[in-house]
């Protein structure tokens, strides 16, 4: 393929993947924004390969037809509730690809850098590499955390930032001497030290963060993962890769300060990994009070007696796939001249699940889907909230404990209407792994059980 035909494919690229992001924005067009960047990186893919001099395709090509197996299969096999998971997992592979193109290049036989060019190679492979190793093993962590096979509780090591601060440090220095390494061999040394130091910075950084704070995390992730390839992009000299990077870098730290805007955090300690982490206790297991358990019957009871209804949906919705049910009951009560509407966590409520998304395959209505901005306001005037499998978004700890690891973090005030209902399975804590103090007011009631299970019964009741 020639040099121009080459270009106009990475424009026009380019371009596809700037109307994807585009089409993200929203709901309505978050469809066809996925497949103007399908589209985009088939022809990015095609015109690379295109344009590289390679002397044999068979490995090329039965790597991409792997690679792309493995991808349908396990994108295919993954529930909605595991996005999160999956979107952390697969910033892990790009952090990875950076440190493995990165040292790959930097062993290059052919490499034939001189001068100012060759420093500004160097400089280029150990930034991608850098930046690539603290996003592997960051996304891990994180996935872990998302997964739960990792405790949410942050893990706050003595003088933390100073080990942050002296791995950053000896980086530096190692850079100094990579850069002035007289040959290979040489600079290879401090390449590998410096990755390992990376790879413990980005566990360090992602571990001393709550759980509650990981789809923040996650995102900034994305954003590491975006640098990370546009660094790969100069140290291959291509253009798209550079462009794309650029796009992602830029985009998901947009994002995370959108996101830290709305939990009250400060986007600079995430990136710093001090974010969320005022050393608050972790539950306990002890209880603060009493808990008053209630029954589907009851609740489908006070439902049907009621005028305003909130309901906030949380992860334990998603597992439980209880949406299409929650639907039908608001279908149920609308009907009947109740006021339903839901209320979404600006961050929490929505990458856990994407319980947006949910609650559009379930058929509920745009317009009574709401930001907590838009809803705080009105609990005092709610005759009744369902809190279904929400914990952390709900937490009055975090208006009222300074010392909450979750403190400042603004909440749906669910505590203020006339009764609250929680679903949940136990009184297990949640991601940020602290005890709710909601679950032991006296307006509350606890419905133990599967979400499913407990919907499916106030359904029924509320059918008669």
């Amino acid at each position: 393929m020639s040099a121009g035909l080459t270009t106009v494919a990475y424009i026009g690229a380019s371009i596809l993947f700037i109307l994807s992001l585009g089409g993200l924005s929203n709901q309505e067009t978050a469809r066809r924004g996925n497949i103007y960047g399908v589209v985009g990186m088939a022809i990015a893919i095609a015109a690379t390969i295109a344009a590289t001099q390679i002397d044999d395709y068979t490995i090329l090509g039965l790597a991409v037809i792997v690679g792309a197996a493995i991808g349908i299969f396990v994108a295919s096999r993954v529930e909605m509730t595991q996005m999160p998971q999956l979107v952390a997992i697969l910033h892990s592979f790009v952090g990875l690809a950076a440190v493995l193109v990165g040292v790959a290049s930097y062993v290059d036989p052919n490499s034939a850098y001189q001068g100012a060019e060759k420093t500004i190679h160097e400089v280029e492979i150990f930034l991608g590499v850098f930046i690539g190793a603290i996003t592997f093993t960051g996304s891990v962590i994180a996935f872990g955390k998302l997964q739960g096979s990792i405790s949410g509780k942050p893990l706050l090591l003595p003088a933390r930032h100073w080990l942050n601060l002296i791995g950053i440090i000896a980086s530096l220095w190692l850079g100094w001497k990579f850069l002035n390494a007289g040959n290979h061999d040489a600079g290879l040394t401090p390449l590998l030290i410096m990755t390992a130091i990376a790879f413990l910075i980005g566990v360090h950084l992602v571990m001393a963060i709550g759980g509650a704070d990981m789809p923040v995390v996650v995102s900034m992730l994305n954003s590491y993962s975006g640098w990370a390839a546009a660094a790969t992009g100069f140290m291959l000299s291509n253009d798209l890769l550079i462009v794309v990077g650029a796009l992602v870098g830029s985009s998901g730290a947009i994002l995370s300060y959108i996101m830290c805007r709305a939990m009250n955090r400060h986007f600079v300690s995430v990136i710093l990994g001090g974010f969320g982490t005022s050393g608050g206790m972790a539950a306990s297991g002890e209880e603060q009070g009493e808990v008053v358990p209630t029954s589907a019957d009851e609740v489908g009871a006070m439902l049907a007696d009621a005028d305003e209804v909130i309901i906030v949906p949380g992860y334990g919705m998603a597992v439980a796939q209880a949406q299409n049910s929650v639907s039908e009951i608001t279908k149920l009560l609308r009907d009947k001249g109740v006021k339903v509407r839901f209320g979404i966590h600006p961050v929490a409520g929505r990458l856990p699940g994407h319980m947006n998304v949910l609650l559009a395959e379930a058929k509920v209505p745009y317009d009574i889907v709401l930001e907590m901005d838009e809803l705080n306001d009105d609990f005092p005037n709610t005759d009744v909230v369902l809190v279904i499998g929400a914990n952390d978004i709900v937490n009055p700890g975090a208006q009222d404990d300074p010392h909450s690891p979750i403190a400042g973090m603004p909440v749906m005030e669910v505590w203020k209407a006339k009764t609250s209902v929680v679903f949940k399975r136990s009184m297990a804590s949640g991601y940020a792994g602290v005890d709710n103090p909601l679950f032991y007011k006296e307006n509350n009631r606890m419905l133990f059980g599967d979400a499913k299970d407990s919907v499916d019964g106030i359904l029924q009741s509320l059918k008669g």
